[in-house]
């Protein structure tokens, strides 16, 4: 016998759950957020900002386009994103080396060799990235930052012109290319070879060592 179904009879009948307007299927919240982070990350580093799209994104993630612009409508609000939740962090880490006005200067540039090695060794991405975006003629992370910040190398450069008054430093230094030369002993080895298969393997700790040395002693005797 055939049932007729009444208008009670529909709405009585349970509703299929349909997912929220505007989220995209496979979204997880901060999880997926992050993950996609760390995704641009690692392709910015290898190809750079200017190459990568959100769609190359979303295929090296495995998610489809809508979830990224989900989360990021463009690519200059995803750097924006990127630069407060990940790079100021790690600025501000690297900055301490310089904050305690009573560090004597060899003390304050081997915390900052140290903590610039450190930050390689737990950020793979940061090395070829940062040459590649800040270092590199024409770096988008460079630029972006440069328009939202400006220029704070300043406040390092005139700690280090008044450690060379007190004769603190070598007066002969030149205070705009020591935060330059630090980091080219330090990043720039871990970004080339470090991590190759093979050859003469430096710890992080004998670069850092090594970098300090130079600087403070240069290449004479000790």
């Amino acid at each position: 016998m055939t049932k007729v179904v009444t208008e009670t009879d529909k709405q009585a009948a349970p509703r299929k759950a349909g997912r929220r307007p505007g989220r995209p299927t496979g979204a997880h919240g901060a999880d997926a957020r992050e993950h996609l982070l760390d995704i641009a990350l690692g392709m910015f580093a290898k190809q750079g900002i200017v190459e990568t799209t959100l769609g190359a994104i979303a295929r090296e993630a495995g998610v489809t386009p809508a979830m990224v612009h989900y989360y990021f409508k463009t690519r200059d609000q995803l750097l924006d994103v990127l630069i407060d939740e990940r790079f100021i962090p790690l600025r501000t880490e690297l900055g301490r080396a310089f904050a305690d006005p009573e560090a004597e200067p060899a003390d304050a540039l081997r915390t900052f060799a140290e903590a610039l090695v450190a930050t390689v060794d737990k950020h793979r991405w940061f090395a070829a990235l940062w040459v590649r975006e800040v270092i590199s003629d024409g770096g988008l992370l460079r630029q972006r930052m440069a328009e939202r910040f400006g220029d704070e190398k300043e406040a390092t450069i005139t700690r280090i012109e008044q450690w060379q008054k007190d004769g603190k430093l070598n007066p002969r230094l030149e205070p705009s290319l020591v935060f330059v030369s630090l980091f080219g002993l330090t990043v720039f080895p871990l970004a080339t070879w470090k991590w190759r298969e093979g050859g003469r393997r430096l710890t992080s700790e004998q670069i850092a060592r090594h970098a300090v040395a130079l600087l403070t002693q240069g290449v004479g005797p000790v």
